[in-house]
């Protein structure tokens, strides 16, 4: 099988400064799209813009006026390093921005909060998507940047729409709560889906079907449940700051709500670890049913050679080349010989049945 290329992510930026903004996925033809969502208890407005200069003017200094800016296309680094202008964003937070290998994080500023993680949701064409996405919670709005089209917050965005659920009468940090709340959200769908594929495979197993390509189903799986798992296992720790922070864009009425996200990653964290052992334990019980294939073929191979040692000995007795062996001249020597191997052929498969070894 021939093996995929391997992506050096980290070798584009090899010998380049701290802050330098450097795309590192594969995505270079992306468009940039950018929406916005402008919303209050009374009113919501939803808009594209066509260029990034344009989100300015949706900084509201009002109390009542929450703005979410989402930004698609993370190889546009020249609109990453304006926005960052734009809004006051630290550099290094801007590299992280591009760089789809950062490990799940989040950085606390006085003016802002920055927390970057990796959204998971299946699609029917390309299978399982993990894909990098920064949300960062400022003074009334929310920005958050995304490497392609194509999300998890389509029902958030109803919500926003149709005032659904407090979303509009509640500030900024509960739209970074929800934002997050959804991603979390998904990892259970994603880790319930892995669920049923291994539970599949499981069956297939026990009910001894070891043909076909179930040992590439197995590897894909392992790959994937890796990739879930180095997605999903520092979300707790970084929640549990989230929730633990004294932060002022952090109103006190809203952790609480962080603490149910808390309780959901242990949870998503859990089933993870379960399905992980369970995907190590099926090359097992694979190796397991291949070796009892084969000891089965073994077992019927010795049996036959067993029931034929003895009928070889008498042939081989009477086809050797001696004139004085008198039962050579009996008229009957011939059937007698045939009945007395039919018996020990006979006799053999009763006591093999008996021992149950047949």
């Amino acid at each position: 099988m021939q093996k995929k290329p391997r992506t050096k992510r980290n070798k584009q930026k090899t010998g380049l400064s701290p802050g330098t903004i450097v795309y590192t996925g594969q995505k270079q033809t992306q468009q940039l799209f950018i929406e916005v969502f402008n919303y209050s208890p009374t009113h919501v407005y939803e808009k594209e813009l066509p260029k990034i200069e344009d989100s300015y003017a949706y900084k509201s200094n009002s109390t009542e006026e929450v703005t979410w800016i989402n930004i698609n296309g993370l190889n546009h680094t020249k609109a990453i390093e304006n926005i960052g202008e734009l809004y006051n964003i630290h550099p290094l937070i801007l590299e992280d921005i591009a760089n789809i290998s950062q490990r799940p994080k989040i950085d606390e500023f006085e003016d802002y909060l920055s927390l970057s993680m990796k959204m998971l949701y299946y699609d029917s064409k390309n299978g399982l998507i993990s894909e990098q996405i920064t949300l960062i919670l400022g003074h009334n709005y929310v920005l958050t940047f995304q490497e392609s089209e194509g999300d998890v917050f389509d029902e958030l965005r109803e919500r926003i729409r149709h005032g659904k659920g407090r979303l509009r009468t509640l500030g900024s940090d509960y739209l970074f709560y929800a934002l997050i709340d959804n991603i979390v959200d998904h990892y259970f769908v994603v880790v319930e889906r892995l669920g049923d594929k291994i539970e599949d495979l499981e069956d297939e197993l026990f009910n001894g079907i070891t043909q076909g390509n179930l040992s590439t189903q197995i590897q894909d799986l392992k790959r994937e449940i890796l990739r879930i798992r180095r997605a999903i296992f520092p979300v707790r720790d970084i929640i549990n700051r989230v929730e633990k922070s004294e932060h002022k864009l952090i109103d006190q009425k809203t952790l609480p709500f962080f603490r149910d996200v808390y309780d959901h990653t242990i949870q998503v964290n859990e089933n993870t670890e379960v399905y992980r052992e369970m995907v190590w334990g099926l090359m097992d019980m694979y190796m397991t049913g291949i070796s009892n294939k084969m000891n089965e073929v073994m077992k019927v191979l010795t049996i036959i050679s067993t029931i034929f040692i003895p009928l070889t000995f008498i042939a081989g007795i009477y086809g050797m080349n001696f004139d004085n062996m008198p039962e050579l001249h009996h008229p009957y020597s011939y059937p007698i010989l045939i009945c007395i191997m039919v018996i020990m052929v006979a006799i053999m498969i009763y006591y093999f049945k008996r021992k149950k070894w047949l």
